[in-house]
């Protein structure tokens, strides 16, 4: 029995150096076992602890890179937005600009066709209605404040550029009427003056009427084409409408005379003049003068002969000039 338990012990020998004696250590056998074999299982152990706290040490970094990643990625992306948003903005800009300065431009020139319509009007006198402009300076302002994105500038950019197009179509439109209503001004203008309307002389006393009357030379009825306007010699006559002289020469009769050709096809006469201020060609105004009164012909004084005719027929001057 005790050679048994003898073969179940182990014997080590300490030495620790030549002075010293050697220790002899009996351990039993499975004591000697079980000490590297708890010792393996604790490097074990603890190797297999430091392995799981660096793979959840690794995967929280790896996580946490992730994240980072990620929110480089979003500011990336943000960042590449906001400078396409910044481009598609200088572009819309330059865009603006040159259509602003297109504009400006064609409101250079309306502004002439309006100082031309409104220069026609004073001109000739037509009352028109002051119109009122608003217009905008830096005053005194306020309000609440509200920010604004870049995308609401996109489309405010957007929705500009859109008026622009629709006040150049409306510039356009101006300047292709205005100049033809201001044609049709000057051609209603032109008719209107045309129309021998204006009294030619300063006097307005009458000494014959139109019609059948005595002659003052052998009291014999007689047919007078026209109105008589008595006057000092050398007081100014007026063409009663614009037109062209068709003639400006003397006659035995008529003495110096005037004849005026009108764009509606009548004709004014003026005779007995003592002097001519246009010759034949010449294109007159309603009311410039045309020549002065006179008493030459076949005249009894100063005074003005005038007449209208009518598609080659005198008529009665007066329900043209009264």
């Amino acid at each position: 029995m005790k050679n048994k338990r003898r073969k179940q012990r182990m014997t080590l020998l300490v030495l620790r150096d030549a002075q010293h004696s050697v220790k002899q250590v009996h351990l039993s056998k499975p004591l000697m076992i079980a000490v590297p074999a708890a010792a393996i299982l604790s490097i074990s152990s603890l190797i297999v602890s430091m392995q799981i706290n660096s793979a959840r040490t690794i995967s929280e970094l790896e996580q946490q890179l992730t994240l980072k990643s990620l929110e480089s990625l979003k500011m990336e992306v943000t960042v590449t937005n906001k400078e396409e948003a910044i481009e598609r903005l200088n572009k819309a800009i330059i865009q603006l600009s040159s259509e602003a300065a297109q504009t400006k431009t064609q409101m250079k020139r309306v502004k002439e066709l309006e100082l031309e319509l409104q220069q026609f009007i004073q001109k000739h006198g037509s009352a028109g209605e002051e119109t009122s402009s608003l217009s905008l300076d830096s005053g005194n302002v306020g309000g609440e404040y509200i920010a604004v994105h870049e995308n609401e500038m996109l489309d405010l950019a957007e929705e500009t550029k859109d008026d622009f197009e629709a006040i150049q179509d409306l510039i356009k439109t101006m300047e292709s009427h205005i100049p033809k209503t201001l044609d049709q001004a000057v051609e209603t203008q032109s008719k209107r003056e045309g129309n021998p309307t204006q009294w030619p002389t300063l006097s307005k006393r009458l000494t014959s009427s139109f019609g059948y009357r005595h002659d003052p030379f052998n009291g014999r009825s007689a047919y007078h084409a026209g109105i008589d306007i008595a006057g000092e010699r050398g007081d100014p006559v007026f063409a009663a409408g614009s037109g062209t002289v068709t003639t400006a020469e003397r006659s035995g009769v008529r003495g110096l005379y005037i004849v005026v050709r009108h764009p509606n096809g009548l004709e004014t006469w003026y005779m007995h003049l003592d002097s001519l201020d246009v010759q034949a060609g010449d294109q007159v105004g309603q009311g410039e003068r045309i020549g002065r009164l006179g008493n030459t012909g076949r005249s009894t004084g100063p005074h003005l002969h005038f007449q209208v005719v009518k598609n080659n027929q005198t008529v009665n001057p007066l329900p043209y000039v009264q």
